[in-house]
């Protein structure tokens, strides 16, 4: 039994909130905005719980079917199969079972579920008199089982039948929290020392990373608000190693880094070479971002707000139709790379929607393509684990282009969660999230 760390609010605020959020996703919001809506003093406690609920919800539904055959009002429903998903399983629930059991109803009694209050007591105490009897007849659905869609599960099948189980047992835990050093301005193991003198630690991974044992704020890290650091997955962090490997540093490179947002890439690219970077997006929000990311780094790149996929509304006037000597295309995806650390993404995305962005990331490779010059590199990649969106897109690809030529680069990174590293080049060892990398170079006429 694990204990949770007390908060000023009574558990039922808190699982009013969580529940709050769950609704909100059960009705096609992401996580993100459901949570901007909850009062800031109880965000980080509605994350934590409703966070456990996404990674428990498959289970958490078809115990709630076995319980009640006919769902209750959605907002009664997410309350409910919050309280499943947090008391199923007993020797990780985040408190007693008694307890989380007693603060759902007073949640469901004082929020918008009050008239399934006394449904939703009946079911939590049923479950706790027969709740191994329960567990056992869930088992049979893969849903529960896994806590994935039943079409996720046979997609991973189909495209990693040897390693499927380990996919889904990666996404279902926690992601930790990873860093990269600025190597600009201070080195891995000084920057680890910090840490160190505030009672943080943290271990190397690849060139200019570290993987802190417990997560923390921003704010708390050393130097975070004087671009010493920035946070960002190990995996991401190989993006600007491949693309620039084997480029000449020294002379005056051109890159472009499409769909940039947040910056993250960007500044590494900027960290790591003396590069002219064109960093482009096409939401302006999502380019402001990228401008408070530089800003706080020190770094300088030109920003555009603009389509990738249609270049004639920004190279010829911004950049002049120079080509560019290196191209980062981090696609937009499924994002079935990253659910450890969006749990809510699994149960928002469907099936349909793999064609529909490949289709995109098609798009988006044939029109960039034109963009490079000869002996120029593209680096696609997607925070996705499905072939679809990855080996796939690049084998099509390069049957349709006789000018480009695949060089040596990860392809499918599964995510990792550190116990079982064995598939994770050098530069990614250890906790990653999923990932696919794919480096193009383009023939010279």
């Amino acid at each position: 039994m694990t204990t949770a760390t007390p908060l000023s609010a009574p558990l039922w605020q808190q699982l009013q909130a969580a529940s709050g959020v769950l609704t909100a996703i059960g009705a096609g919001q992401s996580a993100t905005p459901a949570l901007d809506a909850v009062a800031p003093g109880l965000r980080p406690a509605a994350q934590a719980l409703a966070y456990h609920g996404l990674r428990q919800w498959g289970r958490a539904q078809a115990l709630r079917a076995l319980l009640a055959p006919r769902p209750p009002p959605p907002a009664a429903d997410a309350l409910l199969c919050l309280a499943l998903a947090l008391i199923w399983r007993e020797e990780s629930a985040p408190y007693e079972s008694f307890t989380l059991v007693d603060q759902a109803v007073e949640a469901a009694k004082r929020g918008p579920a009050r008239a399934q209050a006394s449904f939703i007591n009946a079911c939590l105490r049923r479950f706790l008199r027969e709740r191994a009897a329960l567990v056992q007849r869930s088992d049979a659905d893969p849903v529960a089982l896994w806590n994935h869609p039943r079409w996720w599960i046979a997609r991973l099948q189909r495209d990693y039948p040897t390693n499927w189980q380990s996919i889904l047992h990666a996404n279902n835990e926690q992601a930790p929290m990873s860093l990269r050093v600025n190597l600009r301005r201070t080195g891995v193991e000084p920057y680890r020392q910090s840490l160190a003198s505030a009672q943080k630690t943290a271990t190397p991974v690849g060139p200019a990373g570290l993987v802190l044992t417990q997560a923390c704020a921003v704010g708390a890290l050393p130097g975070f608000d004087q671009g010493l650091v920035s946070v960002q997955d190990s995996a991401a962090q190989m993006a600007a190693p491949l693309l620039l490997q084997g480029l000449d540093l020294s002379a005056p490179l051109h890159v472009l880094d499409a769909c940039a947002a947040p910056g993250g890439k960007t500044a590494h690219l900027l960290e790591m070479s003396a590069a002219r970077v064109t960093a482009l997006d096409v939401d302006p929000a999502r380019c402001e971002r990228i401008h408070q990311t530089l800003q706080r780094l020190g770094l300088t790149a030109q920003v555009i707000a603009a389509d990738a996929a249609q270049p004639h509304t920004w190279w010829p006037q911004q950049c002049q139709g120079e080509p560019f000597d290196a191209i980062l295309l981090d696609a937009p995806c499924t994002a079935s790379g990253i659910v450890r650390r969006h749990p809510d993404v699994r149960w928002l995305r469907r099936d349909s929607d793999i064609a529909q962005l490949a289709a995109m990331q098609a798009r988006l490779l044939e029109a960039l393509w034109p963009l490079l010059k000869p002996g120029g590199r593209l680096l696609y990649c997607t925070c996705s684990v499905f072939h679809a969106e990855g080996q796939d897109q690049i084998q099509t690809f390069l049957g349709r282009h006789s000018d480009a030529q695949l060089r040596p680069s990860p392809g499918h990174l599964p995510p990792q969660n550190g116990e079982n590293t064995s598939s994770v080049p050098d530069n990614a060892q250890g906790d990653h999230d999923g990932f696919f990398y794919a480096l193009l170079e383009k023939r010279a006429p």
